[in-house]
């Protein structure tokens, strides 16, 4: 029995995929914590809305480089984006610090769109380049140092308090993902992003302003990359060198895994947030079992290259 003989489309597939492995997961974990510890701890509400917080400021990034690989674009500028918004933030402080700091993903967002759309320098070659210029940017401000300064508090509030016992970062991330779906399924860019990711030169021929809505989709994700700075910053107090480098490959993968095509075109918010999940609590189980770096790194590639198989093999068996 297949999926599609299930009556699940082939945008349902991946998410439900997705979701089988997340079970996956969380029995294997919790079968290895409980042998090894006498405990389930993966299974506990405090410690799943722990892993949660953490993926928070993933699932912003990824809601962010969904939009651009929907178009079949990427945004390789993203980890530089995030910690110049980060340390900006933190340098400048008081009731500006957050302001500052999306203004900084607004301006990136900005550059990789007009370098793309009007341009048309291809989006990996353009968005690399601007990563580069920001990680200068930021060492000659910084001194090559980390930046001497703290969050503010309300940077300190948004990402590491809680309300009613609930993090206040998913609260950030359901306002983001709440936005998302909008614009996706509600409104006429919604539709013009589809349209582009799928055929842009028919998209243009259609009436589609596509140089526009490209500009738009890169100021969109880089104010994700800046409000996940902003947020990560309030997290760990701080901004420091380096602090979106490891959310560049993650939140590429979380959008993949989660069933959008990285040619553009289709896919649903709804499989970025499962692939979010699925990335967190691998990486949790993964530190749990003291698994080596290297050893992480295989096996989490190893997840990425079985899931995009299966979505691939299925592709060619309803083609």
């Amino acid at each position: 029995m297949t999926t599609a003989s299930l009556g699940l489309s082939r945008d349902d597939r991946p998410i439900l995929i997705a979701a089988l492995f997340i079970l996956v997961i969380l029995v294997a974990g919790t079968v290895y914590t409980f042998a090894r510890f006498g405990s389930a701890p993966l299974l506990s509400p405090t410690y799943l809305l722990q892993q949660l917080q953490i993926g928070a400021f993933l699932g912003i990034v990824a809601a962010g480089m969904m939009m651009v690989i929907l178009i079949a674009q990427i945004d390789l500028s993203v980890p530089w984006t995030l910690a110049a918004a980060a340390m900006m933030a933190t340098s400048i402080g008081g009731p500006l610090a957050i302001p500052v700091g999306l203004g900084v993903g607004l301006v990136v967002g900005l550059i990789n769109g007009i370098g793309v759309a009007y341009l048309r320098v291809p989006s990996m070659i353009f968005t690399l380049g601007v990563n580069a210029v920001m990680r200068g940017l930021m060492v000659a401000h910084t001194g090559g140092y980390a930046p001497q300064t703290a969050a503010t508090d309300l940077m300190r509030m948004l990402a590491g308090d809680r309300t009613l016992g609930i993090p206040n970062a998913l609260f950030v991330w359901a306002a983001v993902s709440v936005i998302v779906t909008i614009i996706l399924q509600r409104t006429a860019l919604g539709r013009y992003v589809y349209a582009i990711g799928n055929k842009e030169a028919a998209a243009y021929l259609a009436g589609v302003d596509t140089r526009r809505v490209t500009v738009i989709c890169f100021v969109l994700c880089g104010l994700a990359a800046a409000l996940a700075g902003v947020l990560l910053a309030g997290y760990s107090t701080k901004a420091y060198q380096g602090m979106g480098d490891a959310y560049l490959l993650p939140s590429i993968a979380a959008v993949v895994i989660g069933g959008t095509n990285i040619l553009g075109g289709r896919g649903r918010y709804l499989g970025t947030l499962i692939g979010v999940v699925l990335i967190v609590l691998l990486n949790s189980v993964l530190s749990i079992m003291d698994m080596p770096e290297a050893g992480r790194q295989v096996i989490y590639g190893l997840v990425i290259i079985f899931m995009l198989l299966v979505y691939g093999r299925g592709e060619r068996v309803t083609s």
